[in-house]
């Protein structure tokens, strides 16, 4: 599958979201869509979209967000979904109902030529956090907004304020070595973790009334599945299976027991809820 040309400074999260992980995660993705939803919905009443608005979706994934947003526009606004992960686009593709107005574009948002001020909201569910120059993507995605254009987005608040990532993933550790240390500011979940970062980002690149709004949120890491659901969840993607990648067999059972005993305090009934903590981002275009 061909990977899209982009920012050379993107390189390694081309070639990692065209891998094996971003295979991984186009086949997680009815869990995926399930476990984030309530993500989903706090972008799309911040976004406030109505009919007939236009749409940039950034890092759309597998197509859930850009459905959604879909939905709110029709029946005569559009979505373009833009990611740099062939495997979750051709699920994406796959999963949009006929007669909504979307298309999809495998490509990098810091380089991509989009229609100069063609959208009216630029919106994205944890898909701007991976970018090397983050004020340049940005300042590309500006030039398509109309004047007074919206962004709303959501992204990773710190390590300490979410459980449902650092639970299972120091659980894993007791087993195997710490993954390398991220800078703050390297691409990853929690690059744009900093309020003040953000706001410098955001301020580069040409966007005004900046708000950042604090989500605490329950997610139900076992999707109504139960223990088994979370610690297989755990294991499939994200931090702890980038962690357990290459081990041996029995260092990932013990290892999954481990995380089995650590999300046993959050299990309730066939639910796990893990706290986690989100900002949604809004501003306009200057």
């Amino acid at each position: 599958m061909d990977a899209p040309q982009g920012h050379e400074q993107n390189a390694d999260q081309v070639a990692y979201w065209n891998g094996p992980a971003g295979q991984r995660w186009a086949d997680r993705q009815a869990a995926q869509d399930v476990l984030l939803k309530p993500v989903a919905d706090l972008v799309i009443d911040r976004a406030k979209l109505k009919p007939g608005e236009r749409i940039i979706d950034v890092g759309c994934g597998s197509g859930a967000t850009a459905i959604a947003f879909a939905r709110e526009v029709a029946p005569s606004g559009h979505v373009l979904g833009v990611d740099i992960s062939g495997p979750m686009l051709e699920r994406a593709r796959q999963s949009a109902p006929k007669g909504l107005s979307i298309d999809f574009v495998l490509a990098d948002a810091t380089v991509y030529p989009f229609e100069p001020a063609g959208f009216d909201v630029l919106a994205s569910r944890f898909g701007v956090m991976f970018f090397a120059d983050p004020a340049l993507s940005f300042a590309n995605m500006r030039k398509a907004l109309r004047p007074l254009g919206r962004l709303a987005f959501a992204c990773w608040r710190e390590p300490r304020e979410n459980p449902f990532f650092m639970a299972p993933l120091q659980a894993a550790y007791k087993h195997v070595p710490k993954l390398p240390q991220q800078g703050p500011e390297d691409p990853g979940p929690f690059a744009f973790a900093s309020e003040a970062r953000v706001r410098r980002i955001l301020d580069a690149a040409g966007f005004k009334e900046v708000q950042m709004e604090p989500c605490p949120l329950l997610l139900d890491a076992a999707i109504g599945r139960g223990l088994d659901g979370a610690v297989q969840g755990a294991l499939e993607i994200g931090p702890v299976s980038r962690a357990l990648e290459g081990q041996p067999e029995e260092l990932r059972v013990a290892a999954a027991n481990s995380i089995r005993e650590a999300l046993t305090p959050f299990a309730k009934g066939n639910a796990v809820l893990l706290p986690a903590s989100v900002w949604i981002v809004t501003a306009r275009a200057s």
